[in-house]
Order: C-alpha cells, then sequence, then structure tokens
C-alpha cells in the first residue's frame, strides 16, 4: 500500500495561533504491518508516532530531529518514535502484542496498555550543539492529553492534542491522525474559548477521517468562524533509517576486546533493527574486520591524546 501520508500547517490570520493537522493512516498501517501490533497497541504507538511526526515538523533546522520516549508503566513498556524535521517518523513499542479488553467507555484502552505511573520525554536534536531534552509526568496514558500536558509544563506553549486511532475488527487501521492547535505570542484571549468550543463540538478526528474529510475541511471545523491560511501542505511517511553501517559503527563503539571476543566465537551475529525489524548479519570475517578498525580507532585516539599531553 501507500505509505504517503499527509500533512498541513496553518495559522490564524492574525497570527495568533498555529496548527499543524495530520492524516497518518497510511504510517499507521504500515508499522502495525512491521510490529504486528495488537489492536490495542496499534491505536497506542500509532497516536505516538502520529504526534512525533507533527513535532517533527515543527522543527526548523534541515538535520534535526525528535525523539518522543514515553514510560507509562503499563504492559506496553516503554515507547519510542523518532521523527525528522519533514515529519518522516519510525517507532516501536518493548510488547507491541499487548492486548487489554475495552476500557469503561468501551474502548481501546491506550491508556490501560501505557500506563500512568511515568513521564514522557522530548529530545530535540537540532543537528548542532547539545540535544534539548525535556519532560512531564503523564496524566491519563492516552498520549493526546500527555502531549498537551507536555507542552503547557515543559515548554510553557498552551497547546491542544489530538490524537486518533480507528482500527478494523480484524486489526487493519482504518483512520489515523491528530493535530497540535497551538497560541502563539500576543495571541486573542477572546478567540481561544471559541476555538476551543468548536474542537469540542466536533466528531473525533478519527471519524472525520474515516468519512473522508479533507485536512482543510476539518482545519475548517476547527477554526469555525476564525479566518485562517494554511501555510503548508507536505507528505510524511514511515521511514527507517538504519543501515548494515550504522551497525557496523555501533559494534566498533563496542571496544576492540569486545568485537575480539565476538569474532573469537567463530560464529556470526544477527542484529534486528527495533523500527523496520530488518535483520542484519556480521559474518566471522566481517567482524574480524571491525576489530580490525576498533583497534585503529583507539590507536589513533591514543595518539592524539599523546599529543595533547606534549
Amino acid at each position: 500500500m501507500d505509505n504517503k501520508c499527509k500533512i498541513i500547517t496553518a495559522l490564524s490570520k492574525d497570527g495568533g495561533f498555529r496548527l499543524l493537522l495530520a492524516d497518518s493512516t497510511n504510517a499507521v498501517e504500515k508499522m502495525r504491518q512491521i510490529h504486528n501490533t495488537s489492536r490495542t497497541m496499534t491505536a497506542a504507538l500509532g497516536r505516538s508516532i502520529t504526534a512525533c511526526a507533527i513535532m517533527g515538523k515543527m522543527l526548523k533546522s534541515e538535520k534535526s530531529s525528535v525523539t518522543l520516549r514515553i514510560d507509562g508503566g503499563g504492559p506496553a513498556g516503554r515507547i519510542v518514535c523518532v521523527a525528522d524535521c519533514d515529519g518522516n517518523v519510525r517507532g516501536c513499542a518493548d510488547n507491541p502484542e499487548v492486548e487489554l479488553e475495552p476500557n469503561a467507555q468501551g474502548k481501546l484502552d491506550v491508556g490501560g496498555a501505557v500506563g500512568k505511573n511515568g513521564s514522557i520525554y522530548i529530545v530535540k536534536d537540532m543537528g548542532f550543539g547539545e540535544p534539548y531534552v525535556g519532560f512531564s509526568p503523564i496524566i491519563s496514558g492516552e498520549i493526546a492529553e500527555d502531549i498537551t500536558e507536555y507542552y503547557t509544563v515543559s515548554e510553557q506553549t498552551p497547546s491542544v492534542c489530538a490524537l486518533g486511532v480507528r482500527v478494523f475488527p480484524e486489526g487493519g487501521c482504518k483512520a489515523a491522525g491528530g493535530y497540535i492547535l497551538q497560541l502563539m505570542p500576543d495571541a486573542n484571549e477572546f478567540i481561544t474559548p471559541i476555538l476551543q468550543a468548536n474542537i469540542d463540538y466536533m466528531p473525533s478526528l478519527s471519524q472525520l477521517i474515516a468519512e473522508g474529510k479533507s485536512l482543510e475541511e476539518i482545519a475548517g471545523m476547527i477554526f469555525g468562524l476564525v479566518e485562517f491560511n494554511i501555510l503548508e501542505e507536505d507528505e510524511f511517511e514511515y521511514r527507517c533509517t538504519c543501515g548494515k553501517e550504522k551497525y557496523a559503527k555501533a559494534l566498533i563503539g563496542l571496544g576492540s576486546e569486545e568485537l575480539k571476543d565476538m569474532r573469537d566465537e567463530g560464529k556470526p551475529i544477527e542484529i534486528v533493527c527495533q523500527f523496520c525489524n530488518t535483520k542484519y548479519e556480521f559474518r566471522t570475517e566481517e567482524l574480524d574486520e571491525l576489530y580490525k578498525r576498533a583497534v585503529a580507532r583507539a590507536e589513533a585516539a591514543a595518539e592524539v591524546e599523546r599529543s595533547e599531553e606534549e
């Protein structure tokens, strides 16, 4: 299936309110197929990658990325998602096949799977300097409420986040999407309750997407009578950036002694990417070459250290 998804950025005409709105259906379905997620975890991990894609799109630097980590203490375990500045996203969960009974409202129990005893962490790497790390406590485990809390508490940016994933009875993703609406500096305080009322009276986002509503139409429902402009329309997808050379560098980072032990065992090793399940095998002769590279790197580092001492 087509993996492409759509995201739009809109701004109220007075510049006081910014909206990033995404239809992530295809990305969530690809994620489901890769990780063989249960219905509950399709919703939980699907909401997470949708939120992360939107946060990635908020970044300005070309080489920047954002990592969303959710540690709620629930049976889903840790959820980790990574997105680039174009919104291309990948994600994984410790226990993607966890299934729970529906919650009291008869809906998929995302909060029960994620848990409420932990924190949400956001790491923004702008491609230079030290990454920015922010966090806030999880308040519901439903993810959208927790993202809203994060922006309000950690970044002090009043925001509203909505995320939705609709799952077929047999498990496939029928519709998925999300948005983050933020108050910009000098926003008109009288418009805020108008937008909140619009949101309160809207059907769920996943329902609107399942019904075939366009992102432009949904943005119009959110803003209502408040005039706005669509600034950007872009595509993103579920995309992993793994590769054999990346894992080779990671193995070299373990050090020459560790690699020597691996090589001397005389058996190939297999590494499986946590985001896309691609398998990479390193044969004995490849481990020997990595060992030599690790030794050379250690010797070069020692030489630099001796030069600095002199």
